[in-house]
């Protein structure tokens, strides 16, 4: 596995987006997209200047793959019927059929963008793993984070909470590289804490195609998810390591 760049490519201009974990992360360089040799990347905690800029990159995440997770909630059979009785309901109250029809989701999917971005586009407090960590370009460009924290049960392992890289930086094993480092800090800090297993767990929106096969590839596996009136909404891999 390797992470090379190729230096005779332009240089492309910073960007702040990125698909995030939850919402689904380009966790593995794919096509033939180059990708950063180990010297011109690497990852460290976060520096409080470069907080504005780590909360802007998960924004823009957010942002990228909002409409789509809105879509798949909101197109399930108990949104559309909540939606459906919402509708005839104001039909009673608004003169306007259209307005009846449209207010409810119109609301629906502002609620949901901004419960989206207060959660997922927010950088959690630091915890036993410590962190965030960045990763950063050999030319000291900020180009991904991740944050961990510990698992919700005793012996549970880690688990990530956040991990998005910027969208000028994908497909250049960004994702791979920060991916290791969580196994890697896992590793070290269950260890320390004599945790009797060791195991990282993925959380993954399901709106985020394509992401559960590269993590499967990489030896993650399905356990388990969460989601809204017995429909998923978050599927979660783990690893043992």
């Amino acid at each position: 596995m390797g992470w090379g760049f190729d230096g005779l490519s332009p240089r492309k201009p910073r960007s702040l987006g990125g698909d995030p974990v939850l919402p689904g992360a380009h966790l593995l360089p794919r096509g033939t997209g180059t990708v950063m040799a180990p010297s011109h990347l690497s990852v460290r905690e976060m520096r409080e200047d470069e907080k504005p800029l780590v909360l802007e990159m998960l924004k823009a995440a957010v942002k990228d793959t909002e409409n789509r997770v809105a879509l798949h909630a909101l197109t399930r059979p108990p949104a559309l019927l909540l939606l459906a009785a919402s509708s005839s309901c104001l039909r009673f109250v608004l003169a306007s059929f259209a307005l009846a029809l449209l207010l409810p989701v119109f609301l629906a999917v502002v609620a949901m963008k901004l419960g989206l971005r207060a959660w997922w586009g927010s950088l959690p407090p630091p915890g036993g793993l410590g962190g965030p960590w960045v990763a950063v370009h050999g030319s000291g460009d900020v180009c991904g984070v991740l944050a961990l924290a510990p698992g919700s049960n005793s012996g549970g392992g880690a688990r990530v909470t956040r991990l998005s890289v910027s969208r000028w930086h994908r497909r250049q094993g960004v994702g791979r590289r920060l991916l290791a480092f969580a196994e890697s800090r896992t590793r070290a800090w269950s260890g320390g804490m004599g945790e009797p297993r060791t195991r990282l767990v993925v959380p993954v929106a399901v709106a985020a195609w394509g992401v559960a096969g590269m993590l499967e590839g990489c030896g993650y596996q399905a356990e388990g998810s969460w989601g809204c009136m017995g429909y998923t909404l978050v599927r979660e891999f783990s690893k043992d390591l």
